[in-house]
C-alpha cells in the first residue's frame, strides 16, 4: 500500500514539474534577431566612386621667367578668351626689345650704306674710273649688310615674342579651377601659373582597380552625385587609360556626361554605376548562410507571424565577405544575419534592426 502511494506521488510530481517546464517554454519571449531586407543590388566592380573634371582644361603659364607682379584671377572666376590672368615682370624683356630695335636701326644703316656704295662703284666701273675689285668687295658688303638686317629682324621678333610671354592670357572661354603661383614668387618656363577649365563639357572621371571588370571604350554608366543620389545623368566612356597606374594599381576611366545639370559641378563627388545585363544580383553577408547537409541555407523570417524558417539558397561568387545568391532569395525577403546556428524552425523571433542591403 505504501508502495503504490509513493509511486502516485512520483507520478504526479513529474507530470507537474513537465506541465511547469512546458509552461516556461511557452511563455519563453521571442529571441532578438539581426537582419536584412535583400534587394538587387549592385555587382561588386560594376560601382565606383570619382569626380566631375572639365573634358578640355589647361594649365596656363609662361614660356620664359620671371617674377609674378600681378595675378588678376582666383579659384571660380570666369574669364573670357583673350583676358589677362597674369603679369611676369616685364622689365628685362622691354630692354630687349629695344636693344633688338636698335640693332635693327643699325642694320637698316649699314645696309643703305653698302647699297650706296656698291652703286658708286659700279658707276665708276663704267667709266674705267674703279676696278671689278673694288666692284666686287662692295657687293660683298652690301650682301652682308642683307643678311645682317635679316638677323636683326629675327632678333627683333624674338625679343617681342618673349615679351609677350610676360602676360598670361585665357585662350578659351572658361572657369579658372586651380592657380599655381602667387605674386612675388618666381616661376619657370612652363609652370602652371593659372588652370581655366570650359565647363560646358564635363566628364566623370573614375579610377578602377585593375582587377575588376574590363571596361571598354562606349560602355554605359549611370552616374549620380554623392551628395544627392537623386540627381543622376548618363554617360558614355570615351577614354580608359591603357596600363594601369604603378603606385595605385587603377585605371583612369573618364566618363562623358550627356547633357549634365547645374547641380553637376566641377569637383563634386559621384559614384558611377556600370550599366548593363546581369550586372545587378542579390548579395547577402557569410553570415547569415547556414551549412545543413553540406548546402547553403538561410533563415527566413515571416514578419506577419514572427517567426523563422530554414530556405535552402544557391550562392554564386564571393566579394568582401559577402555572397551573390544565385537563386532561393527574391526582393523584399527578409534573412537573419547572426547567429543563424542557433536558431530553430518556427521559433519566435523579434526584429531587432531595419537595415536592408
Amino acid at each position: 500500500m505504501r508502495l503504490s502511494i509513493l509511486l502516485t506521488t512520483v507520478v504526479l510530481a513529474a507530470t507537474a514539474l513537465a506541465g511547469c517546464q512546458k509552461e516556461e517554454e511557452a511563455a519563453a519571449p521571442p529571441r532578438p534577431v539581426l537582419s536584412l531586407v535583400v534587394t538587387p543590388t549592385a555587382l561588386p566592380g560594376t560601382r565606383f566612386a570619382g569626380v566631375v573634371q572639365a573634358k578640355v582644361q589647361a594649365a596656363l603659364g609662361s614660356r620664359v621667367a620671371g617674377r609674378l607682379v600681378s595675378r588678376t584671377v582666383h579659384v571660380g572666376d570666369l574669364v573670357k578668351k583673350g583676358d589677362a590672368l597674369a603679369v611676369l615682370d616685364a622689365t628685362a624683356y622691354e630692354l630687349a626689345v629695344r636693344s633688338a630695335r636698335a640693332e635693327l636701326s643699325s642694320a637698316e644703316a649699314t645696309l643703305s650704306s653698302a647699297v650706296a656704295t656698291e652703286e658708286r662703284q659700279k658707276t665708276l666701273l663704267q667709266s674705267n674710273a674703279a676696278a671689278q675689285a673694288a666692284v666686287e668687295s662692295a657687293e660683298q658688303s652690301r650682301e652682308a649688310a642683307d643678311a645682317g638686317l635679316v638677323r636683326a629682324r629675327t632678333a627683333l621678333v624674338k625679343a617681342e615674342e618673349q615679351l609677350s610671354y610676360t602676360r598670361i592670357l585665357a585662350e578659351f572661354d572658361g572657369v579658372v579651377v586651380a592657380t599655381g603661383a602667387e605674386v612675388g614668387q618666381t616661376v619657370s618656363p612652363g609652370e602652371a601659373i593659372v588652370t581655366v577649365a570650359r565647363p560646358d563639357e564635363r566628364d566623370a572621371v573614375v579610377d578602377i582597380p585593375e582587377t575588376a571588370e574590363k571596361i571598354a571604350i562606349g560602355s554605359r554608366f549611370a552616374v549620380s552625385l554623392q551628395i544627392n543620389p537623386a540627381v543622376k545623368v548618363m554617360g558614355t566612356v570615351r577614354e580608359v587609360a591603357p596600363s594601369a597606374d604603378a603606385v595605385t594599381r587603377t585605371r583612369r576611366v573618364k566618363i562623358a556626361l550627356e547633357n549634365p545639370p547645374e547641380t553637376v559641378r566641377l569637383g563634386t563627388t559621384i559614384t558611377a554605376e556600370l550599366e548593363g545585363p546581369d550586372l545587378t544580383a542579390i548579395m547577402i553577408p557569410e553570415t547569415a548562410v547556414l551549412l545543413k547537409d553540406g548546402k547553403p541555407h538561410v533563415w527566413l523570417v515571416d514578419a506577419g507571424k514572427g517567426e523563422v524558417h530554414l530556405a535552402p539558397i544557391e550562392t554564386g561568387a564571393a566579394a568582401n565577405r559577402y555572397l551573390q545568391v544565385a537563386s532561393g532569395l527574391k526582393d523584399g525577403d527578409r534573412v537573419v544575419t547572426a547567429g543563424v546556428n542557433s536558431l530553430e524552425e518556427g521559433q519566435k523571433v523579434r526584429i531587432e534592426d531595419e537595415a536592408s542591403l
